[in-house]
């Protein structure tokens, strides 16, 4: 079975979003500073949780991409990050409403194409995964091992 690596290329928008969660949770934790309506709207054990998943989800992401053994585990690891990824930024999406309001919409919205891309990507794996446990019968096998999940 194809090591993914080349899988990276095929999902940009993913990669790009797990390479900056970590980013985003260790600037959060080092500046030690937090967007007012996460402060206003989450309690404090809560907001570190969430700035430590922000780090899980990007390392995770990525290591479940690269991952050099068996297809399922890489696909199984990816499919936890990025279920971990919808939930975080939906978590934003709602503390920005709840605090700012009609002012908070189009930031939201935007943040809900995350949240929506997430979905769309696990039911992708979910997907993949259930080809690979019914013995590669099914066409999407042929997508993940070539690549082009």
């Amino acid at each position: 079975m194809g090591h993914l690596r080349n899988r990276a290329k095929h999902q940009p928008f993913e990669v790009a979003a797990l390479i900056t969660t970590p980013v985003c949770g260790v600037l959060l934790l080092a500046l030690d500073v937090r967007p007012p309506s996460v402060q206003l709207s989450m309690p404090e054990p809560i907001q570190l949780g969430w700035e430590v998943a922000l780090i899980a989800v990007g390392v995770g992401g990525l290591l479940g991409i690269l991952w050099p053994g068996r297809l399922s585990t890489g696909l199984g690891i990816e499919f936890a990050s990025v279920l971990m990824l919808g939930t975080i930024t939906g978590m934003y999406a709602v503390a920005l409403v709840a605090v700012a309001g009609q002012q908070g919409i189009v930031a939201a919205s935007l943040i809900s194409a995350v949240v929506l891309g997430s979905f769309w990507r696990i039911a992708q794996i979910a997907s993949d995964l259930r080809c690979l446990a019914h013995g590669h019968q099914c066409t999407t096998h042929r997508r993940v091992v070539g690549g082009v999940t």
